[in-house]
């Protein structure tokens, strides 16, 4: 029988139940989530249970880079981190802008970052054949850009503001709206990918993979801040978001995922 919302809800509480006491009791509290993650139920059939595979960089330290991409400034053009200008006319949807700083675990600027981005458009739906959802494509809205960071650390994109959009984890299962990121570091092998979330989503405690980060202080770095200040006149809404790449205040990464 197909696990309902309120079975994942049950899952979702006993395993938060579980940290709490866990810290409680002594343990150092965990910023990442368990690779398998009960409520996240894919997670059981493809998480890595064997010790992952050392590149033998010692005697070949170039080996790691042969399959790898290269990017460079001239790669990414003026129009990249701004998804609503990508085609010939408007896309539909709340325009938004996010901006944010990449810094190291000491509160420094990383520049020069490449970041790209992904998201399901206004109606919930990704431009990609393997989404069905029975949702509205928008031909005015792919929904990938990229940027590089400036000399802050500082990054800035314009885009749509994404819609929910249901996922076979459970029945009736449905993810928060939430923009994908990705940073390659120096090297593409550095690549960290994560999520960001938009305050005040009625979705947030029904979610595996939020939740599945059980610390409380780790899962709020993963949500954006509504910033007045960022909204541009009769054009956009404002978010700011930070990433962290180390450290004890580090934006939780979909590792191993």
């Amino acid at each position: 029988m197909a696990l309902t919302q309120a079975d994942i809800d049950l899952q979702i509480v006993r395993q938060r139940d579980a940290y709490e006491k866990s810290v409680a009791d002594g343990a150092r509290r965990a910023d990442h989530p368990a690779r398998d993650y009960p409520p996240y139920r894919s997670s059981l059939l493809r998480h890595p249970h064997q010790p992952l595979v050392a590149v033998a960089t010692a005697r070949d330290p170039e080996a790691v880079e042969l399959a790898s991409p290269a990017f460079g400034e001239t790669d990414v053009t003026e129009l990249d981190n701004d998804l609503t200008r990508q085609h010939a006319g408007e896309p539909l949807g709340e325009r938004i802008t996010v901006t944010g700083r990449v810094l190291d675990r000491d509160g420094r600027p990383v520049r020069g970052q490449l970041i790209e981005l992904w998201q399901a458009n206004a109606s919930g739906r990704y431009a990609h054949r393997r989404d069905q959802h029975p949702a509205p494509l928008d031909p005015n809205f792919t929904g990938t850009g990229r940027t590089l960071t400036g000399d802050d650390g500082g990054y800035t994109f314009t885009t749509i503001k994404p819609g929910a959009y249901p996922w076979r984890n459970h029945t009736n299962a449905w993810r928060p709206a939430h923009i994908h990121f990705s940073l390659f570091g120096s090297a593409f092998t550095q690549r960290l990918v994560t999520q960001m979330y938009f305050p005040g989503d009625p979705l947030f405690p029904h979610d595996p993979i939020l939740q599945s980060v059980t610390d409380d202080a780790a899962r709020q770095r993963l949500v954006a801040t509504y910033d007045h200040s960022l909204s541009q006149p009769e054009r956009s809404l404002g978010y700011r978001w930070d990433i962290v790449l180390d450290g004890p205040t580090a934006t939780w990464i979909e590792e191993g995922r």
